[in-house]
């Protein structure tokens, strides 16, 4: 995997040489713009809007633009200038407990690596792992200060860029609490129906089915078959005049998932069993077999053989 970042975690006077690198991956179908008649790509060209001339890529400049409608233009010193104070270091500010962090601020995980002795390393995950603590720090990536989390997960150590406090927007409810009065035996039936669907998580149960059926379309493009529509999921009604009767068709909807997922379960198990057995049967027969051939030509060999007279 491609290292992001390399630096040091600043663990108060002991520092841990690491390296950062991507902890996810977007697996989506990427498509080219292309002109519809023949399948040309389209190009972009760099072009200034005062003069008309394409600018090389050398030649382009951040550019930051006032309410008059001028531009301020700043150069690559003047980035080089501001005061980065953790551009190689992962400065650790804090350490607070999990439940204390908004999961609305989290943004890109990364793994870190140790990139020398691995001693620093494991001594600051196994610290975290046992006080139940998650490290707050800042760190400069691509040439951006950032607000992050240093957090043990498994046997590695995560750093997870977060959102400034004011890049998270604060909204109210466009209601009003007073016009909302919820009777007793609705929260019973929306209780009862969370604890039907409640279980473990389990990741692998889960798949992008709009990224398999566009990639089984860009397939058929290739092959030249018939290209399968998918059909449409029913949407539920909004026109819900009893929230107890629709929770009560919900409940009985859970239930159903579940007996079918438990009898599909059985079936294949059913089925591993039969064939299982039907190997078991085929080796047996294979076997007999074998023996019958070996006795039959068993007694084949032994068949006395007529002794030659000899002449006096």
């Amino acid at each position: 995997m491609q290292t992001v970042w390399k630096g040091q975690i600043a663990f108060g006077l002991v520092a841990i040489p690491v390296k950062l690198v991507s902890a996810t991956e977007e697996k989506d179908i990427s498509f080219r713009q292309v002109h519809a008649e023949d399948g040309g790509r389209i190009k972009y060209k760099r072009v200034c809007s005062i003069d008309g001339e394409e600018v090389p890529y050398r030649d382009i400049a951040k550019g930051y633009e006032v309410d008059q409608g001028e531009m301020v233009i700043l150069t690559d010193q003047d980035f080089a200038d501001l005061p980065i104070a953790s551009n190689k270091s992962v400065e650790v500010v804090s350490f607070v407990t999990s439940d204390e962090l908004d999961p609305l601020a989290f943004s890109r995980p990364y793994f870190i690596e140790p990139t020398a002795d691995p001693k620093p390393y494991v001594l600051l995950r196994d610290t975290m792992h046992e006080t139940n603590r998650v490290a707050i720090v800042k760190v400069a990536l691509r040439q951006r200060e950032r607000l992050a989390t240093v957090r043990p997960h498994g046997d590695m150590l995560v750093l997870q860029t977060m959102l400034w406090p004011d890049e998270v927007r604060q909204l109210s409810p466009s209601f009003s609490e007073d016009d909302v009065q919820l009777r007793p035996q609705e929260l019973e039936m929306a209780s009862t129906y969370v604890d039907a669907l409640t279980g473990d998580f389990d990741p692998s149960q889960f798949h992008d089915e709009y990224r398999e059926a566009l990639n089984a379309v860009v397939q058929a493009k290739i092959s030249g078959s018939e290209i399968v529509s998918t059909p449409e999921a029913e949407a539920p009604s909004s026109n819900v005049v009893d929230l107890v009767t629709a929770l009560q068709a919900s409940l009985d909807s859970a239930g159903e998932r579940k007996s079918k997922a438990r009898s599909g379960g059985s079936a294949k198990r059913q089925s591993t069993k039969s064939t299982a057995s039907r190997s078991k049967s085929a080796a047996k027969k294979s076997t007999a077999k074998k023996s019958t051939s070996k006795r039959t030509a068993g007694k084949k060999a032994t068949k006395k053989t007529p002794a030659t007279k000899r002449t006096a």
